[in-house]
């Protein structure tokens, strides 16, 4: 088995089915989930996937390496249920993968070492509209690699590929479609900030005025330094629900009954 696909889920019924159909190209595609209740599982068995659950959530970086465990694939694509992969993209990892170069086979260049994982380019849609500017404008994330070169941290949240030796940069990108409405960006918002208040918390930081400094200096940054003023409307929500969720991530750090006592945001 060639290339295996992890995707790690909870409640994603909504794009999971979407994010699968693009995998068409994989050997294989596992789908860890924590607890879902929305018909994902459903939804990705339908569409090709092994799914296996968990009972427990010990956080994004722990959770990866679940399914890392799971996958029986030479190489592993790692995506979110929130993104999906481009035509291009998918030529291009099959092209990477492919032996007798992307083995180490003897036939290959003796001057020339493969890759042993791949940086892939990100672009972020809002609510279906491209990004182009501001916070989230294209990235690179490191997602493909070859079996037992990488790990994930133990992040619980905003975890990254641990990996030694040489990457590459694939062809292609990845679209993220991280947030379907406004009112999926507000709950997203408001579920890392939870997440990573704990992290401030156990730094000793967090407050109401380095809330208000943080959120301030974020808003400033995307908005204006980044030019997330050129994506428009899109552009202004992004800049927006950035600050909220880094000024409420540093209230709750201080306090963590403050999400009592706010009213629903808008």
């Amino acid at each position: 088995m060639r290339l295996s696909v992890i995707i790690i889920t909870r409640n994603e019924v909504h794009r999971i089915g979407r994010a699968i159909d693009a995998l068409a190209f994989s050997d294989e595609i596992v789908v860890l989930d924590s607890g879902s209740t929305d018909g994902t599982l459903e939804v990705a068995r339908a569409a090709g996937a092994r799914v296996e659950q968990t009972d427990d959530w010990p956080g994004f970086g722990r959770q990866k390496n679940r399914a890392l465990d799971l996958a029986s694939g030479d190489w592993i694509l790692s995506i979110d249920a929130d993104e999906l992969v481009t035509e291009a993209l998918a030529d291009a990892i099959l092209e990477a993968i492919r032996p007798p170069f992307a083995a180490g086979d003897a036939d290959a260049d003796a001057n020339v070492q493969a890759p042993v994982a791949w940086w892939i380019e990100r672009r972020s849609r809002w609510c279906g509209r491209p990004v182009r500017f501001g916070d989230w404008r294209r990235d690179r994330v490191l997602r493909l690699f070859r079996r037992g070169s990488a790990r994930f941290s133990d992040d619980i949240v905003h975890e990254r590929v641990v990996c030694d030796g040489i990457h590459g940069q694939l062809a292609g990108w990845l679209w993220h479609d991280t947030v379907d409405t406004p009112e999926d960006g507000t709950e997203k918002a408001l579920r890392y900030a939870r997440l990573g208040a704990e992290r401030l918390r156990q730094r000793g930081r967090g407050g109401r005025w380095s809330a208000l400094w943080h959120a301030g200096g974020g808003f400033v940054r995307g908005y204006v330094l980044r030019l997330g003023c050129l994506d428009g409307l899109a552009g202004w929500a992004i800049a927006s629900t950035n600050a909220y969720a880094t000024w409420l991530r540093y209230r709750l750090a201080a306090d963590p009954d403050f999400e009592a006592t706010l009213s629903k945001p808008r």
